[in-house]
This record gives C-alpha cells, structure tokens and sequence, in this order.
C-alpha cells in the first residue's frame, strides 16, 4: 500500500494490454468483470425476490448497522470531496488539460452547459423537489427550532444541502478522474484506467477486474434506486388520473413495460430518437417549473430563491459536518433517512454522470470543469427546489394546506392540483417521470456494457439488453421487498452498495492529486529550462555584443593616438623604418644578446 501512495505516478500515454484492448475494439465482454457482477446481480434478485420479507428484516437491520457505524464515514468523505474538488478549481494544477495542451473543447461553451445542465436532471428531482422541503418542515432535522417560518427555511436549506454542491463535488472526482486519464492519457473510457496513475500495471490485473466490478454494481443499484423512485411517482401519478397502479403488481407492470420501451431503444438503435426525446423531456421540465413559478406565488418564490441562496451560504459547514452526535436515535434516522441516503446514492450514481460528463469534457481545463460542474447543476437545482418546494411550503403555510399528511410520491400532485390546469400539469409530470426512467436505463445500460467491455464506446446489443432487465429486476425486487415501505429498502440499498465504491473515490482523489501535482511540477521544471536557457541566450548575447563594441572602441582609439603622435615622414631625426628598429632593439633586450655583446666588447678592448 505504501509503496504506491508514495512513489511517483504512472504518467504512460495509451498503455493498455493487448487483451483488454482487443475487448475494447470489438465491443466483447470482459468476462472477469461481467461474470461476478452478474452473479452477484442473480443471488440478489433471486435472494429477495423469493424471500422479500426476510430480505426486507436484513436490509433494515443492516441500515441500523450501516448508519450507526459509517453515519460518521459518509460525512467525513464527502465535505472531504468538496474541499479536494475546491482545492483542484483554485490551484495551480487548474490550468492543466484534459486533452493533449494543444487541444481545443469539443463544444461550445454554451453547448457544454446544456450537457451539464442535462447530466443534473432527473428523476430524484422530480421526486424530491416538492417533497423534501415540506418533509423537513414537518419532521425538522435535530436542533433546528423556532418559529415555523424559521423551520421552513432550515427545511429549504436542507434540501440546498442534499441537491447542491455536494452531490457534484462528487461527480467532479469521478468525471475528471475518467476524463484525464481517456484525453490526456489517451486511455479507454472506464473506470479502472482512472486509477493508472496510482496503480499503474496493477490496473490490468485483479486491481483492475475488481475496480470495475464494484463500479458495475454501484451503477446497478444507483439506476435502480432511480427507476424505484420513478415507478413509485408514476404509480402516485396515474392514482390521480384514475389509474390505480400503487400495488406490488402495479409497480411490476410499470417496470415491464417501460423496459420493454427501452429494450426496443436499445435493439433498434434509436440513439437520435433517445437524444431527441431526453432534449424534449428537458424543455418540458422547464415549461412545468416556469408554468408553476408564474401561476404559483410569483413573488413569493422568486423572494424564497435568494433568500434561500444566503440561508444554505451561511449554515453549509455547520451541515456539511453535522452528524447529530449527541440527539441519538433521533439524530441517526435523520442522518439514516436523509444525508447519508443521499450521500450513498451519489456515490453509486456517480460512475454513470462521471462517464457522461467526462465524455464531452475534451479540451477544458481543470479549472473550467471544477466550476462549471459544480455551480451550473446545483444552481438548476436550487432554482427548482425552490419553485417547486416553495410552493409546496407556501400552501401549507399560507394556503389550504392538507400536504403535511401526504407520502412523499404523492406531494408533487397534490400540489398541482390547486393551481391551474391541474389536469395537464399532472400529465405532463408523469410524461415527463416515464421519460427520464427510459433515458435513464438506456443510458444506464450503455454505462454498464461500456464498464464490462473494457471501456469500448459500442458494447454489443445484448449486453445492453442483459444489464436493462438486471436493472430492472434490481428495482423489483426492492420494490417487493420493501412492501409498504418500499422507500426503505431502496435507501439501504444505496448506502451498502456505495460503501465500497467509496473507497475507489477516495483513490482517484489521491491519484488525481499525483499526477496533476507531477505534471505541474514537470511543466515548472520545463518552464524554468526554458526561462534559463533564454536568459543563457540574452546574456551571451549581450557580453559578446559589448565586447565588440568595446574593440570597436578601441581601434579607434588607437587609430586617433597613433593619428595624433604619428612624426612626419620628412623629419630625418626620426626612424622611419620602425619596424628594424624595433627588431633591433628587441634583439638587444635579450638576456642572452646583452652578454654576448658586453664579452665582445671586453675581448675588443684588452686586444686594443
């Protein structure tokens, strides 16, 4: 363990083995990555579908374990991803690539925030959006006290919390994680390959094969838990258009035939028509939230959309930390019912919105995704909780009220019921329901036959066939387990399936803060080569630049010395063959001259 959180990160572009590069080409299944998360897929389905009750005393009492112990773990992990995610937004490490330095965004700006925009709608929305709000200002969290007014908003806060930046810090993690290791590191789209920097080799092995699989299971359950919900309001829905469908049976038989929607999606290859209808569905949700916001108490909403913006800015740490330790029981099934349930549900959902926002991430920085990932979403967010859980509030508040005493599925159409055209707001909230499931577990399925094909960006038709009904039996049977309390047992769920593929988060935090570091300190090291180098060039630029300068000087200095005492070529006093006397007399100079001239002159004078 040691070893590999200490040594440098693997840094290797489009280092991928034969065998699972193969896999990857053709579309063929990783049967080491298939094989145990269909089987473990199978004993689940077939565990609580032939025993539900039985299955539905495990998941509560493993909920009561769960939260009791791990309540704390889930906090800690996730206001943990929020700072890292902060932390990668304003470092230096912001302005790396995700795609080679020379590369440019795939979209525009515009449309890139339509993608994210997308990624950020969907079911839970739909589901929570009136619901949550009201549901905390009629069981407040612990500690949270004063007038009713003062509760509501703390309920509006709560909601901010669940929906805003934490769930996207998230899905930060995960969709950079896989982003710079398929753009920068020209690796295949999935999950194993976003932990190369910290496993390397290891990442082709059992590492790798088990990485996958809990990502397999974690996205199982985390479209599962979706298509739960979804079947749930659907049913709640139709119950008000005369159709009653709240039953066991009534939940099969939703499932059945929105599967079999998505099936025929899948085998016909639809993709332009699914892309269409998830573009149409968008427009119908905001024509639902701008229709209530303008029918609804305008002003009133408008008003609770800012103050409830500086309300969730000032109380965030306090809540992002708040484990409720010393309120018991209390504490923990506020924790259980809500935080933690969502916490473990991002989790598990996050492999699947990291793989779509990663995919059309090409070419912006860090910086730019941090940002853009977490504030345009949860502004969406807080922008339809505040329409839609606001005028839940405003009604119960000030209104005719009867909302309080409602289950949550049936929240939403109540409260369209008292304003206008209730009849095709209560339509078009259930269309709008039906399509997200489809969109949802089609693109699901498309996730899925990507993870256990090795990342291949067309897995084969029947693979997206076999995790569609998997899907859909996991939702099942949950539903039938959960009985009467089917909300429940699709909570446990998502908090037990999310513990391990937590663990997998918190390795890409770590390697993606290796490796950004490594390639920011490689840059550095580059730029201050460069930086020397220049300043290596300028300088012996310059030095050689004055010093032919200064013998340019010089010479003509000398030639105006020499100008100025040069005798006149007339004056018989003066040498001019300059240059022999100047032999002469350095000859004369000599040591060895000196001594022979001054023997001979000895010699010359005792012979005279």
């Amino acid at each position: 363990m040691a070893n590999f959180l200490t040594r440098k990160p693997d840094l290797s572009v489009g280092d991928v083995p034969d065998r699972l590069a193969d896999k990857m080409k053709r579309g063929n299944i990783d049967k080491r990555v298939f094989v145990p998360a269909a089987v473990i897929m199978a004993l689940f389905i077939g565990f609580t579908l032939a025993f539900p009750e039985r299955a539905n005393d495990i998941f509560s009492a493993l909920q009561t374990d769960v939260i009791g112990y791990f309540g704390w773990y889930y906090t800690a992990i996730v206001a943990i991803f929020v700072i890292f995610a902060l932390y990668l937004g304003f470092s230096r490490l912001g302005d790396i690539k995700l795609g080679p330095d020379d590369s440019t965004p795939d979209y525009s700006f515009m449309t890139w925030l339509a993608f994210l925009f997308a990624a950020g709608m969907g079911i839970g929305l739909v589901f929570y959006g009136a619901s949550e709000p009201l549901a905390h200002f009629i069981d407040p969290a612990p500690e949270v006290t004063g007038t009713k007014e003062q509760v509501a908003q703390a309920g509006m806060s709560y909601s901010f919390l669940h929906w805003g930046l934490h769930p996207w810090a998230i899905y930060v993690i995960v969709g950079m994680a896989i982003a710079y290791a398929a753009h920068r590191k020209k690796m295949p789209l999935s999950i194993r390959f976003a932990l190369k920097p910290l496993l390397g080799k290891r990442i082709n092995g059992v590492w790798g094969d088990v990485i996958d699989v809990v990502a397999l299971v974690g996205v199982l359950f985390g479209v599962a838990t979706s298509m739960g919900l979804g079947v749930m309001q659907i049913a709640s829905g139709m119950g008000f258009l005369n159709v009653d469908l709240t039953s066991n049976w009534g939940y099969t038989l939703i499932i059945i035939v929105l599967s079999v929607v998505t099936l025929f999606s899948v085998v016909t290859g639809l993709e332009k028509g699914m892309k269409w209808l998830s573009n149409g569905n968008l427009v119908l949700a905001a024509v639902i939230v701008l229709f209530v916001l303008i029918m609804g108490p305008t002003v009133f909403l408008l008003r609770e959309f800012v103050q409830s913006i500086g309300a969730y800015l000032q109380n965030v740490i306090q809540m992002t930390f708040s484990t409720f330790a010393l309120d018991g029981a209390e504490g923990e099934a506020f924790v259980g019912s809500w935080t933690t349930f969502y916490w473990g549900w991002w989790i598990s959902w996050s492999a699947f919105v990291g793989m779509f926002i990663a995919r059309v991430s090409r070419g912006r920085t860090v910086r730019e995704f941090v940002f853009a990932v977490l504030l345009v979403p949860a502004a969406m967010s807080f922008f339809w909780f505040a329409v839609m859980g606001g005028t839940a509030l405003h009604q119960e508040l000030f209104g005719s009220g009867g909302l309080a005493d409602l289950a949550s599925d049936s929240v939403l159409f109540t409260m369209l019921q008292q304003l206008p055209a209730s009849t095709a707001l209560i339509i078009g909230s259930v269309i709008l329901i039906i399509v997200f499931f489809v969109t949802s577990a089609d693109s699901g399925a498309l996730v899925l036959g990507m993870i256990s094909s090795s990342g291949s960006p067309n897995p084969k038709t029947w693979v997206r066939v076999f995790w569609v009904l998997v899907a859909g039996g996991t939702a099942t049977a949950l539903l039938w387990a959960g009985g009467s309390n089917s909300l429940n047992a699709i909570q446990t769920v998502s908090i037990l399936t999310a513990l391990p593929f937590s663990v997998v988060i918190c390795l890409m935090c770590i390697s993606l803060f290796k490796s950004l570091s490594e390639e920011h300190n490689l840059y550095v090291r580059a730029q201050r080569r460069q930086v020397r180098q220049e300043l290596t060039e300028e300088i012996s630029e310059t030095v050689n630049g004055r010093m032919v300068e200064n013998l340019a000087q010089l010479e003509e200095q000398l030639g105006e010395r020499n100008a100025t005492v040069a005798p006149s070529p007339n004056d018989p006093s003066v040498d001019h063959d300059w240059s022999s006397t100047f032999a002469r007399r350095t000859q004369a100079a000599r040591p060895g001259e000196r001594t022979r001239r001054r023997r001979q002159q000895r010699e010359q004078g005792t012979d005279s």
